[in-house]
C-alpha cells in the first residue's frame, strides 16, 4: 500500500496563541507536530506493518505544507516511523485558508501518485490550530475520491476500507473502495512515541521539498489571493476579571438566581 499522511506544524498548545502581520495570520514561532495527526500516522503505520512493512513495498509518506520550519512536523513523523517525507513549501502559500490549502495538498498528492497511485490519504480529525475539520472533505472532493471522516476504527481488505464512526447515540459502519481519503479520531489508537532507534533512523530518511511549480499550482490560486475567507481584524482577548463571590448568609440561593438572571442565563 501507498499511504500519504497529512501532518501539520501547529502552535504548541501550552503557549498563548497570537496573530501577526497585516493579514492576521497565526504566529507559528513555537510550533510542533499536531497531536491529532499522530493518530493518523499510527493508523498508517499499523496498516503498512500488517502487510509486511517497507520491505514488502509498502509506503507511509508524511506530507506537510508550510514555511521552512514546517519541515519539523515531517521530521517528527519520520522519528515516529514514517518511511519518507514531503514538504510543500512556497512563499505564495502564506495565508492560505482551508480551501486554498486543500487545493495545494490535492496537487501534492497527485504529484506523489504520478509514478505509483496513492491508495489511501489519512488525516487527523482536525488541526489543533484552525480546528475547522474542512480540509479532509475538501481534499477528497478535489481528488475525486470517496471520503470517510471521523473514523474511530479502520480496516482495509480486498481493496475496500471499513470504518466505524461514533455518534452521540449510535455508531455507523461505513465502507468505501480504495483509493480514499479518511480522517481519524483520537479514539482509533494509541500513537507510539519516537524511541532512540527511530530518532537515529530518521536522520537517514528522505525529505523531498516541493514548490508550487513542481505540483502545477498557480500562485494566484493559493495564499491570500486564492483564499475564500479573510481575517479583516483581530484583537487580543480581554484579561479575565475577578469572579463574583457569594457569601452565604441564608440568602445565597437568591443571590445566585439574581446573578444568573443578570447574566441572562435564566
Amino acid at each position: 500500500m501507498k499511504i500519504v499522511v497529512l501532518v501539520k506544524h501547529v502552535p504548541d498548545a501550552q503557549f498563548d496563541r497570537h496573530l501577526s502581520g497585516e493579514h492576521n495570520t497565526t504566529d507559528r514561532a513555537e510550533s510542533i507536530l499536531s497531536e491529532l495527526d499522530e493518530y493518523a500516522l499510527e493508523a498508517a503505520l499499523q496498516l503498512a506493518e500488517a502487510r509486511g512493512g517497507e520491505a514488502a513495498g509498502n509506503q507511509v509518506i508524511a506530507l506537510t505544507m508550510g514555511p521552512a520550519a514546517a519541515v519539523n512536523a515531517v521530521k517528527k513523523a519520520l522519528q515516529i516511523g514514517a518511511f519518507s517525507g514531503v514538504h510543500l513549501s512556497d512563499d505564495a502559500l502564506a495565508g492560505s485558508d482551508a480551501a486554498a490549502t486543500s487545493l495545494a495538498l490535492a496537487a501534492a498528492v497527485r504529484h506523489l501518485g504520478a509514478e505509483a497511485p496513492v491508495d489511501l490519504v489519512l488525516t487527523g480529525m482536525a488541526s489543533t490550530d484552525g480546528e475547522t475539520s474542512l480540509v479532509p472533505a475538501q481534499l477528497a472532493e478535489r481528488l475525486g475520491l470517496p471520503q470517510v471522516t471521523f473514523a474511530a476504527t479502520l480496516d482495509v481488505a480486498e481493496g475496500r476500507i471499513t470504518a466505524r464512526r461514533d455518534g452521540d447515540a449510535h455508531s455507523d459502519t461505513i465502507e468505501a473502495p480504495l483509493p480514499a481519503v479518511v480522517s481519524v479520531t483520537d479514539q482509533i489508537n494509541e500513537p507510539r512515541y519516537p524511541n532512540f532507534k527511530g530518532i537515529m533512523a530518521a536522520k537517514k530518511k528522505k525529505v523531498a521539498t516541493l514548490s508550487l511549480a513542481d505540483v502545477g499550482v498557480d500562485a494566484a490560486e493559493v495564499g491570500h489571493s486564492g483564499s475564500l475567507t479573510v481575517v479583516e481584524s483581530a484583537e487580543a482577548r480581554p484579561p479575565r476579571t475577578a469572579g463574583t463571590i457569594i457569601t452565604d448568609e441564608g440568602d445565597a440561593g437568591i443571590q445566585l438566581v439574581d446573578f444568573l438572571a443578570a447574566q441572562k442565563l435564566l
